[in-house]
């Protein structure tokens, strides 16, 4: 009998063993420290459309692109072959791309760079305009293009080459900055 017990005693044992060795490992927790942010890696997507509505509920403006990054950390998103849209203070579509882009959050300030093209009617006209160059920022808020590099502006089929612009579309105002050069013939 007492065989039988020390039996039943060692198997249960062994039963006991084997559970716990079995079983997860518990790791040490460590404390969150208070008011410390865990760290945000934002969204990222590819053919992705970003849209930024105003107070209608109409669009402002759209961002389409090949790749779609948000670095919250930087307060940024950023864009990978861009196309954007927009509309002027009088409706006018406007149409813009980009190799790259960048958009500051709660800014409301795109950066364009990379072979950057934006065409659209000219506010009080007409006459279609085409903007070529490099770097281009367009500040959705005030409706304001500008560039500081050479640029390529060209209107009803005629060619104006400058070192800057800036085009307010609310007051309906283009100003070439610097060393502007260009032919008008009728």
């Amino acid at each position: 009998m007492i065989y039988r017990l020390v039996a039943m005693l060692a198997l249960l044992v062994l039963i006991v063993g084997i559970v716990l060795l079995s079983a997860p490992q518990r790791e040490a927790s460590t404390p969150a420290t208070a008011g410390a942010a865990a760290h945000d890696p934002g969204y990222s997507s590819e053919q992705a459309r970003l849209v930024q509505t105003g107070a209608d509920g109409l669009p402002v403006y759209t961002l389409d692109a090949a790749q779609i990054q948000q670095l919250p950390d930087q307060g940024k998103v950023e864009l990978q072959q861009v196309q954007m849209g927009f509309r002027d203070v009088n409706g006018n579509e406007w149409r813009g791309r980009a190799a790259h882009g960048e958009l500051e959050q709660n800014s409301g300030v795109v950066q364009l760079d990379g072979n950057v093209h934006i065409a659209g009617l000219l506010p009080g006209t007409k006459d279609m305009a085409e903007i070529t160059t490099q770097h281009l920022t367009f500040d959705t808020r005030s409706q304001v293009v500008s560039t500081s590099d050479p640029v390529t502006l060209v209107m009803s089929g005629r060619e104006l080459d400058a070192t800057g612009l800036v085009a307010s579309l609310k007051e309906r105002r283009l100003q070439l900055e610097s060393a502007v050069h260009g032919t008008f013939r009728q």
